[in-house]
């Protein structure tokens, strides 16, 4: 039988991921103390203070990926797109109507890259909000894709 007090507090692990917009790697030390205080309490509170940890170190871990992967195609795409006279003589860039068709790659890259990572981040607020949820109504939850680095 689950208390309110243990819902509550796996609500809470799940909330205090937020913290990150607040205190630089909040995102894990808020979750880590909650769960590391309470784990041997409750059964619930140490699945859900393991899932949003492991939660969390995951999505570090697909930025980290992502970012190495993007910053070669990143490098190609401003080699390609921009003379290297222009950058190794350091001499002023004039953009005309012209000019444009040769940015056109990299402007693509740059949306695209920017598409991406506002839908990763609107997913992580999602996907925090029902676990969140799940917690407060009694119930597990796993998230999608997360590594089990806390077993």
């Amino acid at each position: 039988m689950l208390t309110t007090h243990q819902k509550n507090l796996a609500a809470i692990m799940h909330l205090s991921t937020f913290s990150k917009f607040f205190i630089p790697l909040g995102n894990f030390i808020l979750p880590l103390i909650l769960w590391t205080m309470n784990k041997d309490k409750s059964e619930f509170v140490d699945q859900h203070g393991k899932q949003a940890i492991n939660f969390q170190l995951s999505i570090l871990l697909y930025a980290i990926a992502a970012i190495i992967i993007a910053i070669p195609i990143f490098l190609y795409a401003f080699a390609k797109n921009f003379p290297e006279e222009l950058i190794m003589n350091n001499h002023h860039i004039y953009i005309d109507g012209n000019d444009l068709h040769n940015a056109e790659g990299f402007i693509i890259f740059g949306l695209l890259a920017a598409i991406i990572a506002v839908t990763v981040f609107i997913i992580e607020i999602v996907l925090v909000i029902t676990a969140m949820t799940k917690a407060n109504n009694g119930e597990a939850y796993k998230y999608p894709l997360t590594i089990n680095f806390i077993k």
